[in-house]
């Protein structure tokens, strides 16, 4: 039978030694849950798993949720439901359901199917090895009093020259819309040596680019050799790795970027100039509905700021319409916020209520209308895409190459602002940091070919060179 599940998060599968037990893993969601899932492939590589690409092929499959969508959850059920010939085919396969929506539904799951021999939170995933050996369903979705990282192998994969790696989990936030912190728990930080350790790992196996991951990663406040490290200063002492050349984090919150973490993006080369900055409305009535703890005017100072130590930044966000009780003057004012912000992408949804959730007891604008508005601002943020995009042309960037491309000797990497990029570069490798020049720009990536002196060669800080300047917030219109 065909793949009930294409995987394409899964790492390339190293060949499998007979008799060795194979894993497949599907993850949803977020850059957290890829994370986790090279996690728990580490733990279960101790064990002897080795991934595959195929469900049919696996002695277990794991599906790693995401529950911050409605759909994302149903989707878990209707992967499932493919999972069942294959089940009924082969009793001893393992099927395991860990994340986000395992922590939410376990008992629902088990209920609605069970197939499912293991219910696995994110908190507790250091202990699928035993749950896998263990005989009978298996369920696990406490928040344990020990630390899951002491408990997982180090890390011995990561993906070509780029890897997550998470600093903080847990929301203290209590967005009326989120679930995060009824499933990720209390905002949690990683101590400082353990991510220096960790980092310098990585880099010692080929590591250029490093995302630090949290679902607060900005409220990061871990435990430091001489008291408690903010953000700021974990990328501070990062940029001091040597072989490190690219610093990412994500995702944040208004409310944490503190001075020095602003400071930072103006003052270490390795810091890149993109920023995702979730606001979700321009509403103020809105933005007080939603428990964010923000003005819209807070928000525009706030990026003032950003830009004004770095005027290249490239800004992201995350907008939610249709919160229950959003007028038309509300959407207005989110549409208006866009305009005046000018950003290189965003993610938007139309409002999906969950349960347990305060804003899951409030009616819900008509879904016409929700539908209406998300496609009105999904096409201005589709414009303000491609007039970032567009306005890369003829420009030089840095681009960091993650794999071979489809046609014959191109490249296929990221730029400084997280753009895809497609280099016509025969003599190219993974790995490389490359100087090119942009020759074209569609809506989700650029095309480009090599200048011929590498940005290692040239010194980290030239890759400042490119200004990505929109046009200043006015607050007069």
């Amino acid at each position: 039978m065909p793949n009930p599940m294409p995987n394409p998060e899964t790492p390339t599968a190293p060949a499998a030694e007979p008799g060795a037990k194979k894993l497949f893993i599907k993850t949803y969601g977020c850059q957290m849950n890829v994370y986790d899932s090279e996690r728990m492939a580490e733990a279960m590589g101790a064990k002897g798993y080795v991934l595959t690409d195929r469900a049919e092929d696996a002695d277990m499959v794991l599906l790693n949720t995401c529950h911050i969508r409605e759909k994302a959850s149903e989707k878990l059920y209707s992967d499932l439901g493919r999972l069942r010939p294959l089940k009924l085919e082969r009793p001893d396969l393992k099927i395991g359901v860990a994340g986000c929506v395992a922590q939410a539904e376990g008992a629902e799951i088990q209920r609605r199917m069970p197939l499912v021999d293991i219910v696995v939170g994110p908190q507790a995933y250091h202990r699928l090895p035993a749950m896998a050996e263990a005989k009978g369903p298996q369920v696990d979705t406490d928040f344990p009093p020990e630390d899951k990282f002491d408990h997982l192998p180090q890390r011995k994969s990561y993906r070509g020259p780029t890897a997550f790696l998470t600093v903080q989990e847990g929301c203290d936030k209590f967005c009326a819309f989120c679930v995060v912190p009824y499933t990720r728990g209390a905002e949690v930080s990683r101590p400082a040596a353990r991510l220096m350790r960790e980092a310098r790992d990585l880099v010692a196996r080929g590591v250029r680019e490093i995302t630090l991951l949290g679902q607060n990663v900005n409220g990061y406040h871990g435990e430091g050799e001489t008291g408690t490290w903010s953000l700021g200063r974990l990328i501070r002492q990062l940029a001091d790795i040597d072989g490190l050349d690219r610093i990412r984090y994500t995702t944040s919150h208004p409310n944490d970027m503190d001075d020095d973490l602003i400071a930072a993006h103006g003052e270490v080369p390795q810091l890149m100039p993109y920023l995702h900055l979730p606001v979700q409305s321009g509403s103020d009535r809105i933005l007080k509905a939603m428990n964010r703890k923000h003005t819209r005017d807070q928000y525009f100072r706030l990026i003032d700021r950003i830009r004004a130590v770095r005027p290249d930044i490239l800004m992201t966000s995350d907008f939610i319409v249709g919160f229950p009780g959003e007028t038309d003057q509300d959407f207005a004012d989110t549409m208006d916020l866009i305009r005046r912000v000018g950003y290189g992408a965003a993610f938007s949804f139309k409002y999906s209520a969950r349960p347990g959730t305060p804003a899951a007891e409030k009616p819900p604008v008509e879904a016409a209308v929700a539908d209406v508005r998300l496609q009105e601002l999904q096409a201005l943020i589709l414009d303000q895409q491609r007039a970032a995009q567009a306005a890369m042309v003829g420009r030089e960037i840095s681009v960091l190459y993650e794999k071979p491309g489809r046609l014959p000797g191109q490249m296929v990497g990221k730029s400084e602002h997280l753009m895809a990029v497609h280099v016509e570069d025969p003599a190219g490798g993974v790995g490389d940091l490359v100087r090119a020049r942009v020759t074209a720009a569609a809506a989700n990536s650029l095309a480009a070919v090599p200048v011929g002196v590498s940005a290692a060669e040239q010194g980290i800080g030239a890759a400042r060179g490119i200004v990505f300047r929109p046009a200043p917030i006015r607050r007069d219109l």
